[in-house]
């Protein structure tokens, strides 16, 4: 049977009904258990898909007249959350990325926490005033990181000639070393996208301009050229900081594919469908005469529309 798509026409044995505003999934499954219906200016139902009968392209079918349909109860939304607000891992194998309203039940424990948890956090509130004069020094000791000037030194992470297809996300991966207050300086394992893009990709990514990139100052440290063929993304989804891949797309092609919240992003790192707040974040890039590929490692807050960096 095909999945059930948004805006569909829903047909009763009897007469039409409305259209497929929302699919409602099974989380444990990741299959399909229910359709939400739009009644025509009616409001919305929420049919199981046991009373569905045929999918079509276009047209739902159900096996239950109309009368049957209109007498469920009003569709309640907010026992729902969508598929960007929770992480389902390989969501993307079972279930075609649409857009629109993916929904999965809200999960019951979670309905009532602002009564639960009220009494707790002021709690936890009044023990922190309390212990702050105490904890300020230690705070001060461990804060300390964040107001150091950021790294802007070079980092290879391989040769060019692992990248076998123009316009195609080839994943590098390296090694830096992080050094956390009083922590012992440690390897952290990264990636970066690169990609050897064609005249076509690199008009639409620059759109005619170099890309500067500034330190905290504001000074330039360095610039990504236009005519320069090879682009650099960092390994992290702009939405939540999740680590991307890149895919064959049902209906899009090739893509950059978030699987944590389903965002997708083309080859130049635009957004074409999901709830990433910003295209994918750009790297300085340069490679030398023999292939040998450096970035330099820039993070940047997730979430939020504008680019803040962070490391």
């Amino acid at each position: 049977m095909l999945q059930p798509k948004l805006k569909s026409k829903v047909r009763c044995t009897d007469c039409d009904i409305g259209e497929v505003s929302k699919v409602i999934l099974d989380p444990l499954s990741h299959e399909i258990s229910h359709i939400v219906v739009s009644m025509n200016g009616s409001g919305e139902r929420q049919v199981m898909m046991a009373m569905v009968q045929e999918v079509a392209v276009d047209l739902v079918s159900l096996h239950v007249p109309s009368a049957e349909i209109v007498a469920l109860p009003p569709f309640k939304r907010d026992d729902y959350v969508t598929t960007h607000e929770v992480e389902i891992s390989h969501l993307e194998d079972r279930l075609d990325v649409v857009p629109g309203e993916i929904l999965v039940p809200f999960p019951d424990l979670e309905k009532d926490v602002k009564r639960r948890t009220f009494f707790m956090n002021f709690t936890h509130v009044i023990g922190f005033l309390i212990g702050l004069p105490i904890a300020y020094p230690i705070l001060r000791f461990i804060m300390k990181p964040m107001y150091a000037p950021f790294d802007n030194g070079w980092i290879q992470v391989g040769n060019v000639s692992k990248i076998k297809q123009d316009d195609v996300g080839t994943q590098f991966q390296y090694n830096k070393k992080v050094k956390e207050a009083y922590m012992p300086e440690a390897d952290v394992e990264k990636s970066v996208w690169i990609l050897k893009a064609s005249s076509e990709v690199l008009e639409k990514f620059y759109e005619d301009k170099d890309q500067d990139f500034h330190d905290a100052s504001g000074k330039v440290i360095w610039t990504n050229k236009k005519e320069f063929p090879y682009i650099a993304f960092s390994g992290k989804c702009p939405h939540l900081g999740c680590a991307f891949k890149w895919r064959k797309h049902k209906t899009l092609g090739q893509v950059f594919l978030c699987p944590c919240h389903l965002s997708i992003y083309d080859a130049t790192g635009k957004i074409l469908d999901g709830p990433a707040p910003r295209a994918l974040d750009a790297l300085p890039i340069r490679v030398s005469a023999s292939g040998e590929v450096e970035i330099i490692d820039m993070e940047f807050k997730a979430g939020i529309k504008n680019q803040i960096r962070i490391i």
